[in-house]
């Protein structure tokens, strides 16, 4: 687990030096904690008044899971259904797809065609994970745009986030791929970065 700094309310982590190799190159899971955040941050708002012994008894907030299907990873599927199974809260699941560009010498795939097939393969690629942690409440969501943007606007008032990093077939050496660099910058709460093959 890594601190870091950050800047004003709204931004997320400035990883410096050390956290950038640390995540770039970590063979393990790696989590940053943004300054200035607490314990009491990863639960869901409590009266006024709760003393800090009483944190632990409040519920805490949804995982959230960066899930790529076109490179599905048990490792990091593992730790976002543990990370939520240990808290005994919900784990809200995010694929975000973009539409390649036409083809001119294929037949055009309706909208809702494309969305369907996209949609199939998120809920295949957890059954056996809902079927491993059935206590887990698993809420899917799919939709098309820009990943980086849509995954970092998913993840208002989550407790922990959960993103994965290719370690492998990558020729830049330490790289934590453009989707997790928008959830390391943008991200107000903890940032879990799950490294894979």
């Amino acid at each position: 687990m890594l601190g870091s700094l950050g800047l004003g309310r709204t931004a997320g982590f400035v990883t410096g030096s050390v956290s950038q190799r640390v995540v770039g190159r970590a063979p393990c899971p790696v989590v940053l904690v943004r300054a200035g955040t607490s314990a009491a941050d990863e639960h869901l708002p409590a009266t006024d008044g709760v003393a800090p012994e009483e944190i632990p008894g409040i519920p805490y907030r949804d995982v959230v899971l960066g899930l790529d299907v076109g490179h599905p990873c048990d490792d990091l599927l593992a730790f976002a259904f543990d990370a939520a199974h240990r808290r005994r809260t919900g784990l809200r699941v995010v694929h975000v797809f973009r539409t390649p560009p036409a083809d001119p010498a294929a037949p055009a795939v309706p909208a809702a065609e494309r969305l369907a097939a996209v949609e199939r393969a998120v809920v295949a690629a957890l059954r056996p994970w809902c079927e491993k942690y059935p206590e887990v409440r698993v809420t899917e969501t799919v939709v098309e745009g820009r990943p980086g943007a849509e995954l970092v606007r998913a993840t208002a008032g989550a407790g922990l986030v959960v993103v994965g990093r290719r370690i492998a077939g990558s020729r830049l050496g330490a790289h934590t791929g453009p989707v997790t660099h928008a959830v390391l910058h943008h991200v107000r709460g903890a940032v879990a970065v799950v490294p894979h093959a």
